[in-house]
């Protein structure tokens, strides 16, 4: 086997960390799957029941901290197993729950520490340090990752339909542990690098046109230079205003358009006269082209950061608008076309934001950075599905959610013009006259 700290190990790290990802959030985006069967079984109402996942993604978002600390100080060995167990032995507990209170601890709180524990937070604090250079390539490739879990939509309405509610809880979490424990306690590594050659030496050493690492042509100019040789910590980052935009980016985003879509999205369609498979089958579809979308992300690397970005949230707003004209299912096409739309633009759009967080804040203390961004989306994701269920109680359609999310994503629009990253981290380098 290539020892850990051979560079092109990195590529094991990365498929790795992608099986990981899309069997981890197979587990908390199958949701908007089994929240209508939830419903039917107990008869309970939308916003309390929302409320199951609400509790997850606060939970997810006050431990994902936590998580990226824990990696940067322990092996990924430890930590990535151990969230496994728990995300998935909290999904198989599920099956036996009875009371709102009882998913309220079993899926908000286990399964949501489990999943920040071996997620998002943890994967890309260990990948980030071995895909210094492509970072637009290897948060591509993760966010492909968590795209593909979505296509467990259809997977999990096949085994509700098929064994019931119950059995495809104790099925889809069992499954989860028993692959991502071996394999990440198998081949996940932390890099082990000499000190010249580290995350934090490489970022500096282009910073300050090393000759090594940057051509003439692109010597950063004071502000990139400074920005570059500043050992972030989360106290530093905090201070600066493009943290706090970048944080609210999140919140609108990832937080509020994304997961009302994630939570709400098959009952859209049920509610407008879709059958539960057909919805099912619509959401596979906004999985599938969420991975699509996020193949276009390493453009990022090449356009620049903020044009790709803008980019994929222009059609997810496109897609919310096209939900406002959607009432029944004569024209099933158009709920699939809502599908490409919504889920490619997600795809181009979340790899890209993550990326810019790397850019500006990637070091030694990303992984608290990092989780204290994604505590901010899960701040929004939190109460956003409630207020979604909460909404559509009160006036009996989505009409005033859809309202919210298109809101959401144009906001994201205008204060990404006032991140400009580019000005820090720029990514395409234009060659100075001689």
């Amino acid at each position: 086997m290539n020892k850990p700290d051979n560079i092109s190990y990195r590529w094991v790290v990365l498929v790795v960390a992608f099986i990981t990802l899309v069997l981890g959030y197979a587990i908390r985006n199958c949701f908007s799957v089994f929240y209508p069967a939830i419903v039917e079984a107990f008869g309970w109402q939308r916003g309390n029941t929302a409320l199951i996942f609400s509790i997850s993604i606060i939970v997810y978002g006050l431990s994902a901290p936590l998580a990226g600390g824990l990696v940067d100080r322990f092996s990924p060995r430890v930590i990535l197993p151990i969230g496994a167990v728990i995300l998935g032995g909290g999904m198989a507990l599920c099956s036996q729950a009875d009371t709102q209170w009882e998913f309220y601890i079993f899926y908000g709180v286990l399964v949501a520490i489990g999943l920040s524990m071996s997620g998002w937070t943890t994967l890309t604090t260990i990948v980030s340090r071995w895909f210094v250079n492509n970072q637009g390539l290897s948060f591509g490739v993760m966010t492909a990752g968590f795209g593909s879990s979505l296509v467990y939509a259809t997977v999990a309405q096949f085994l509700i339909s098929t064994f019931g509610w119950k059995t495809a809880c104790v099925i889809i979490g069992g499954s989860a542990t028993v692959i991502i424990v071996p394999l990440c306690a198998l081949f996940m590594r932390r890099r082990h690098t000499r000190s010249d050659d580290s995350p934090d030496a490489a970022i500096n050493s282009s910073a300050s046109g090393n000759p090594k690492n940057s051509n003439a042509a692109d010597v950063p100019d004071e502000a990139e230079r400074k920005w570059s040789e500043t050992t972030w910590t989360l106290a530093r980052a905090i201070k600066t205003y493009r943290y706090w935009l970048l944080f609210f980016i999140g919140f609108c985003h990832l937080g509020i358009a994304e997961y009302i879509a994630i939570a709400h999205q098959v009952y859209f369609f049920r509610d407008a006269g879709y059958s539960p498979m057909l919805a099912a089958n619509i959401y596979s579809t906004f999985g599938i082209a969420f991975v699509l979308g996020t193949l276009f992300s390493f453009a990022s690397d090449r356009l620049g950061r903020e044009i790709v970005f803008n980019t994929g949230c222009l059609l997810c707003a496109a897609a919310v608008f096209l939900l406002l004209f959607i009432k029944d299912p004569s024209r099933p096409w158009m709920g699939f076309l809502y599908a490409v739309l919504f889920g490619s633009g997600m795809g181009i759009a979340a790899p890209v934001f993550f990326t810019m967080v790397a850019d500006l804040f990637l070091g030694r203390h990303f992984g608290s950075i990092q989780g204290s961004i994604i505590f901010g989306i899960s701040l929004s994701g939190a109460t956003s599905p409630w207020l979604g269920g909460f909404l559509h109680d009160k006036t009996g359609s989505y009409f005033s959610t859809y309202l919210l999310m298109l809101g959401s994503l144009l906001l994201c629009l205008l204060l990404m013009r006032f991140v400009e990253p580019h000005k820090l981290k720029p990514v395409v380098k234009s060659k100075k006259r001689s």
